[in-house]
């Protein structure tokens, strides 16, 4: 007997009709499916680098947002933390963009070293002296915009993540969001990693921003750690 186009939609009707929808949505490829495939932050950048979208803006459901909800992301360590900042897009992204500064602000991180315009090489403090390092790639570059990144394969600590610079409203400046995603291996190292970033991951991210906004609107960050102050350029 024949089976009917109704007959073949009984199996992985939920998983199928998702990732077709999906692709739709963003008129993807084989990319597209299989950033959706991975499951996480990674796999919805990767879904939409695969896309070719220009990303959207937070104050409506994000693309971002819709792709976590279709893979269901379910990962140990997730960073999410938002800045406003008095300053334009172009000089926050500007700075940012160039990923050899970042350690002047993120003080988890000892130094990070473009070799191209897509990969960079990144080496962050560890406890009892060590280091993790990691290759990671550029996913998504959007001028003034939007960057995201992924860790390649053989890092350390498989991580993903995206910076997005959006107008701020009643003109104060540029709201800058950060989403991180950290994999570590299980057991032992988890909670090596997990020290790292400290008990609350957040506020570490939290920190780092502050730290930003201070440099970008001071000109200078404040040295009450007693820290050296890093001046913007």
């Amino acid at each position: 007997m024949t089976a009917t186009p109704g007959d073949r939609t009984n199996t992985n009707q939920g998983e199928a009709s998702e990732a077709e929808r999906w692709a739709s949505l963003i008129g993807g490829g084989a990319m597209v499916l299989m950033g959706l495939k991975q499951g996480s932050l990674r796999g919805a950048l990767t879904a939409l680098a695969g896309g070719g979208l220009i990303y959207q803006g937070v104050t409506k459901q994000s693309t971002i947002q819709q792709a976590q909800e279709i893979v269901g992301m379910n990962k140990p360590i997730k960073v999410e933390k938002t800045v406003t900042i008095n300053k334009p897009a172009e000089e926050l992204y500007r700075y940012w963009h160039d990923f050899e500064k970042l350690p002047t602000f993120m003080k988890h991180l000892k130094s990070v070293k473009v070799y191209n315009e897509k990969r960079s090489h990144w080496i962050a403090n560890a406890p009892l002296g060590n280091s993790v390092e990691w290759d990671a790639d550029i996913l998504e570059d959007r001028e003034n915009q939007f960057i995201s990144w992924a860790s390649v394969e053989g890092a350390d600590v498989d991580n993903s993540g995206f910076v997005r610079f959006q107008k701020a409203p009643g003109d104060r400046g540029t709201e800058v969001k950060v989403v991180l995603e950290y994999n570590p291996p299980g057991g032992a190292l988890a909670a090596v990693f997990a020290k790292l970033f400290g008990e609350e991951p957040e506020q570490q991210i939290g920190d780092d921003l502050r730290r930003f906004k201070m440099l970008m609107e001071a000109g200078e960050i404040a040295t009450t750690e007693g820290q050296p102050s890093g001046r913007s350029h």
